[in-house]
């Protein structure tokens, strides 16, 4: 590696401008930076602290393991996850890169070699957990090793205004009197302009640049559905599916498993995982996912963060995340090898009512359930959009985009919009007869005049709203409860164990002060679109029906390969630069080269199989 890191700082490469695009193109195979990299890893070169802001999919590592190859010294990269560091540590072994990761999956012998290691200056990169960083031992024998760059992964843990907040960030602060002269870069995917300003100042970052990247993941189809049966719906999107792998998310540990054990039974290869599972059960089932093709991992959100599994083709959300920021990062989880992806997701009246008591119940101070409550809004608001979804989307996060994205259920299919105001009167005035007690299912049996216990009981049977709204199904007076919840008509209170409560702004529709649009659900959704048997089989679109066979055999080469190294397949190449193969087949070693992703050191340790691959089978 060190060889291969001089000739690329001694002589520029053809094609390239720089030591850093030279040790791009013959480390990591590639021939061009993406976004921000170039200039975040000049920065870091320059000695100086930044923040860069990179979509999920979009190189973040680049940004620095690249000036770590360049310069004298090792990168201290802080990140929260085992998975993580134990993947990209693999990765870059792949590559020839001496890097290591310390950690408690380590035994004490273990982690004295690797000590040892970056004492003696051998390693080039070292992972480590913010929680190891902060103990005063660690610090003591880091001080002998010549840190050129410290790397915070995954730096929105540490603001309290970001998703996935965690307390052993906050000591990250002092990182700068620690460690003095050591330039810092904090890396995120996912952080609003509140987020961003709070990492700064709780890394105490020294005049930061702030290299953000564009957050739209074009690839990415966004649907959101009003949740009705949400087994069979789950099913209608995963039917084009089989054989794909994919995220499917759900609010609590119970659902969790549920959902994973009737998949199997509809034939599909799923695992649960969420933090009620053993310790050893979830490091089983995730490394199943990132090392086999196909699976579904049916999840809470204690999974995700980390997984740099390039082809995941779908995220499912069968409950709604907290937030947009917890959306965004999850559904980036799909498509990060730049090829089509699906996030599906479906709701309900009672998502929103839970996800709001859970923000009213919190025991965190008021500034910070204002804060929550506010975020929540704004997720809610994006899935009763009418228009493009990706547009608002991304305005959350700070980026306008200049046309309707096409690539969206609103942009393919507009949702008609309504004067919905005679019906949200009718729905109002029916919450107020009968005494803001009740929940939305006793509601919409009063307005559409369904005798119940209930309703004979209370005696709403005599109010002049039972049966008024007759004539209107109650899936969609259902629809138009939630719609009015979400828009502010109505309130769940918790302290009425969820009745729905009239705020002031309904005053102004009962009074016709004011008029209210409503949006019509489908109440029954679409067929899913339908795929090809060479789509089900994970076969892409552009693979010609002459050049399956190849692409099979590629694929089972790298999966021999995979296991022989014990890595994830994607770590010896990645599906982008198979069907590159499949298109270019090369012939020879210079051919094979000039393919994305293919590097010197790979080219050096695969290429002789993938070429007689190519010359049996193309």
């Amino acid at each position: 590696m060190k060889a291969a890191v001089a000739r690329c700082q001694a002589a520029i490469l053809p094609g390239v401008t720089s030591p850093a695009h030279a040790i791009l193109r013959d480390v990591f195979g590639y021939h061009e930076f993406r976004g921000q990299q170039h200039a975040a890893i000049e920065r870091a070169m320059a000695g100086q602290d930044s923040l860069v802001l990179m979509p999920t999919g979009g190189g973040k590592s680049v940004c620095y393991q690249v000036p770590a190859l360049l310069g004298e010294g090792t990168t201290l990269v802080v990140s929260p996850l085992i998975a993580l560091m134990q993947d990209q540590v693999s990765a870059l072994h792949e590559l020839g890169v001496e890097a290591a990761f310390l950690n408690s999956s380590l035994t004490w012998e273990a982690q004295q070699t690797i000590i040892g290691l970056a004492r003696h200056g051998d390693l080039k990169l070292l992972y480590i957990a913010p929680e190891r960083l902060v103990q005063p031992a660690t610090r003591d024998w880091l001080r002998e090793v010549p840190l050129s760059l410290i790397a915070i992964d995954e730096a929105h843990c540490v603001s309290q205004w970001g998703h996935d907040f965690r307390q052993d960030y906050l000591a990250l602060n002092q990182l700068r009197d620690w460690f003095p002269g050591v330039p810092r870069m904090a890396l995120t995917a996912t952080a609003t302009a509140l987020t961003r300003a709070d990492i700064i100042e709780r890394l105490a970052l020294t005049d930061p640049a702030v290299l953000v990247s564009g957050f739209d993941r074009p690839n990415i189809r966004y649907q959101v559905q009003p949740k009705t049966d949400a087994r069979s719906q789950l099913a209608r999107f995963l039917e084009p599916h089989r054989g794909a792998a994919g995220i499917v998310y759900c609010l609590s540990r119970k659902k969790t498993a549920s959902i994973a054990e009737w998949l199997n039974t509809q034939g599909y290869a799923a695992l649960p995982y969420h933090a009620g599972l053993a310790a050893a059960d979830r490091a089983a089932h995730q490394r199943r996912f990132v090392t086999e093709d196909g699976l579904i991992i049916v999840a809470t959100i204690a999974f995700g963060m980390g997984i740099d599994k390039p082809d995941v083709r779908f995220v499912a959300h069968l409950d709604l995340p907290k937030s947009l920021e917890a959306y965004y990062q999850e559904t980036g989880r799909a498509g990060r090898d730049g090829e089509p992806a699906e996030a599906w997701m479906i709701y309900g009246l009672q998502d929103v009512v839970r996800l709001r008591q859970m923000a009213d119940e919190s025991v965190a101070s008021e500034e910070y359930k204002r804060h929550e409550s506010q975020k929540l809004d704004a997720l809610l608001g994006w899935c009763e959009v009418t228009g493009c979804r990706r547009r608002p989307l991304l305005a959350y996060f700070g980026e306008k985009l200049a046309e309707d994205c096409g690539n969206c259920d609103n942009c393919l299919n507009p949702p008609a919009v309504r004067d919905g105001t005679v019906e949200a009167q009718m729905l109002l005035s029916a919450v107020y007869r009968t005494g803001q007690l009740f929940g939305a299912a006793h509601v919409v049996d009063v307005l559409t005049g369904k005798s119940t216990a209930k309703t004979r009981d209370n005696g709403h049977e005599s109010l002049r709203v039972f049966g008024v709204g007759a004539d209107t199904p109650a899936a969609m007076w259902r629809s138009i409860v939630r719609q009015l919840v979400v828009q502010g008509y109505l309130r769940a209170d918790p302290a009425r164990y969820g009745g729905l409560v009239l705020t002031d702004k309904a005053r102004a529709v009962l009074k016709d002060a004011a008029t209210v649009e409503l949006r019509s659900d489908p109440l029954v959704p679409k067929k899913a679109r339908g795929k090809t048997k060479a789509d089900a089989a994970g076969v892409p679109d552009e693979i010609a029906i002459t050049d399956i066979q190849l692409w099979d055999a590629l694929r089972e080469c790298r999966l021999r390969l995979a296991k022989e190294h014990d890595v994830p397949p994607y770590v010896i190449f990645h599906d982008a630069t198979l069907r590159q193969m499949v298109h270019d087949k090369p012939a020879d070693e210079t051919a094979l080269l000039a393919i994305s992703g293919v590097g010197q050191a790979k080219l050096d340790r695969y290429g002789a199989e993938f070429l007689e691959v190519i010359r049996a089978e193309g």
